[in-house]
């Protein structure tokens, strides 16, 4: 009797279990179609610009919409080319790009090095004051910054777009960089020290190459931060031959606003190179993310 008791009772425990298991697997089903659906739905745009690019002109607005030509117009990517020196752009948009960024990374890690692990008198002010400026909206500062750049003979020049960057105007950036040193053990730089190294010896032979993911979470969003802006460079740039992408798609609409499929066209040229830079960087991207949460512990 003892023997059918114990045996009943592992039953009646696993069937509630078991509901358990299947009530957390249909919900798990559940939010995974949810958020396919949103996904779907945002990629929707994106998707519709990449059809557009391949559809004749008087197929661009047709209702319903006809997501797959029947005769894909590939000659569209090379009308761009004939109508606006579009290579320029894309060189331009390099030159600004890679500066900036790389200027960013320099300067930030710097900054953030000697946040996170120097002694310094005023170190606490300073970082609460660096920290404050990021509620401070960049347009507030956009007209000092065109007198200064103007007073400097900067303008319809590359300089306002990439010389702030390496000077750690980047707030955010230095930010992260803090974070993630905060969390690395102080004896990895005291061995250092010891072993004769000086300080730009530790910061890049030791400190960098662990601070990879942060790296890549600050290439990414740099790149795409200056890759895309229209602003400043609408601003500072004049001359056609300084304009970058972003400039030049927004000429090919105002020169051809009838003939949309060149405008679809060229914006997706310009979102290929970020969508592959995010998917090679999306591990690094993520768990830089992470591990910046939980730095200074």
């Amino acid at each position: 009797m003892a023997e059918m008791t114990m045996q009943e009772m592992k039953k009646t425990s696993k069937r509630p279990m078991g509901r358990r298991k299947r009530l957390e697997i249909i919900w798990l089903v559940t939010l995974q179609i949810i958020m396919t659906i949103i996904v779907i739905s945002f990629l929707i745009p994106t998707l519709w610009m990449i059809s557009s690019s391949l559809k004749h002109t008087t197929e661009v607005f047709v209702h319903p919409i006809v997501w797959i030509p029947v005769h894909p117009q590939w000659k569209n990517y090379i009308k761009i080319f004939d109508v606006l020196p579009f290579a320029k752009f894309a060189w331009n948009t390099l030159i600004v790009t890679g500066l900036a960024v790389l200027g960013t990374l320099v300067s930030s890690a710097m900054v953030g090095y000697s946040f996170a692990r120097l002694r310094w008198p005023g170190r606490q002010f300073f970082f609460a004051l660096m920290v404050s400026t990021m509620m401070l909206p960049e347009i507030v500062t956009l007209v000092p910054r065109f007198i200064e750049f103007r007073s400097f003979g900067w303008i319809d020049t590359f300089y306002p777009l990439t010389a702030p960057y390496w000077f750690a105007v980047s707030t955010l950036y230095v930010f992260l960089i803090h974070q993630f040193f905060r969390g690395l053990p102080m004896e990895l730089e005291e061995a250092a020290l010891i072993d004769g190294a000086n300080r730009i010896q530790i910061l890049t032979r030791i400190l960098l190459p662990l601070a990879k993911p942060v790296i890549a979470t600050i290439i990414v969003f740099s790149l795409i931060q200056h890759y895309n802006a229209f602003l400043e460079p609408l601003i500072y740039l004049n001359g056609m031959e300084h304009w970058t992408l972003a400039l030049g798609i927004r000429a090919i609409n105002d020169s051809n606003v009838k003939n949309w499929e060149l405008v679809f066209a060229a914006g997706t040229l310009m979102f290929i190179p970020v969508f592959l830079l995010f998917a090679f960087a999306q591990r690094y991207f993520v768990q830089g993310i992470a591990l910046t949460g939980f730095g200074g512990r």
